[in-house]
């Protein structure tokens, strides 16, 4: 089965809360190699004007994956999953993502494209916070690889 073409413009359901961990954040800090002790510590934070510790920019994987997962499990997209490969990543904030933060994701399905035996599809996931407020856009390309 080849992706399907109609996944463009798809909106997916918002995804349960995720509740942003202080070790979560230290983990993830830790794992990409972030050394601003607002990353760690929260006093520094705080000293900063954050209320707790503030997560690397790309900590919003953690938050995307969510709604990516439903994306992938659709049976009407025709995802193969042992044939993606992970093309592009890009982030915009409005705000950093804090410990304590209740985050939420909706994904979009941006765009769909074949490009020969291979397809691609772009998929923008919104986060917002408790309030409804936009904290990251999430953008993630897909390949799917074609058949060999």
């Amino acid at each position: 089965m080849s992706l399907n073409p109609e996944l463009q413009g798809r909106v997916y359901p918002s995804t349960e809360p995720y509740l942003v961990g202080r070790e979560k954040v230290r983990e993830f800090a830790r794992a990409v190699f972030a050394t601003n002790p607002i990353n760690l510590d929260p006093e520094a934070a705080a000293a900063a004007g954050y209320a707790d510790v503030v997560a690397p920019p790309t900590f919003a994987v953690v938050v995307q994956e969510r709604s990516l997962a439903q994306l992938l499990a659709d049976p009407d997209a025709g995802i193969d999953f042992s044939r993606v490969v992970h093309g592009d990543q890009r982030f915009t904030s409005t705000r950093p993502i804090v410990a304590g933060d209740l985050l939420s994701a909706t994904l979009t399905v941006a765009s769909v494209k074949t490009l020969g035996a291979h397809s691609m599809v772009t998929a923008e996931t919104a986060i917002t916070d408790a309030a409804g407020e936009h904290v990251v856009t999430a953008i993630s390309t897909l390949v799917i690889r074609g058949e060999d």
